[in-house]
């Protein structure tokens, strides 16, 4: 009686090279959103600094008559926060007057 032989398969068929390379670009395409939300979220992080700064500034302005010669005094007399490892802040004063040009930049240059 001859013993029946089961055909050998290969252990890398079409469907499972098929299966990983869907698995694989899957994985690539999450990646990528991943980055992308991440870019937003620290540009938002910079708006959402850069606005506290302009509304401590202001409310300094309605309270004291002027606006403040920098950072430090709002953080000082108006409870604002800055995380000064992660960000830097640009404050520029051209008069007690005038409403200050404030821009906001993470260190390090790149996002995220």
């Amino acid at each position: 009686m001859r013993a029946f032989k089961a055909p050998r398969r290969s252990l890398f068929s079409r469907q499972t090279a098929f299966s990983a390379l869907l698995f694989a670009a899957v994985l690539l395409v999450a990646l990528w959103a991943v980055g992308g939300i991440s870019g937003r979220t620290s540009q938002e992080q910079e708006d959402i600094l850069r606005n506290a700064v302009k509304r401590a500034a202001v409310q300094c302005y309605a309270i004291e008559g002027a606006y403040p010669s920098g950072v430090d005094y709002l953080e000082e007399h108006y409870g604002l926060v800055v995380d000064h490892e992660k960000y830097e802040v640009f404050y520029s004063t051209f008069g007690s007057n005038i409403m200050p040009d404030v821009d906001v930049f993470r260190k390090g240059g790149a996002a995220g």
